[in-house]
């Protein structure tokens, strides 16, 4: 997936909408703890791509862990 074209965005903060025909991802940064996120991308898809995209997660997730061991969830605040 290394192509010129594509542009990489670190996002350690996300918020999720969505409606009856979309779900809405906003992906950003949080720079100092308990400051508000700087959202930097939105995609926006279907119901169905949306279960598809946490599908793939949950897997990509356990293969991972099964790799490298188990992920903490992350410290609200």
């Amino acid at each position: 997936m290394d192509t010129p074209e594509l542009e990489g965005r670190y996002a350690n903060y996300f918020e999720v909408g969505y409606n009856a025909l979309e779900f809405v991802v906003n992906f950003g940064q949080v720079y100092e703890p308990g400051s508000e996120g700087r959202v930097h991308t939105r995609i926006i898809t279907s119901p169905v791509y949306a279960k598809a995209l946490i599908e793939t997660l949950n897997e990509s997730m356990k293969r991972y862990e099964s790799s490298f061991g188990g992920v903490a969830k992350p410290i609200e605040g």
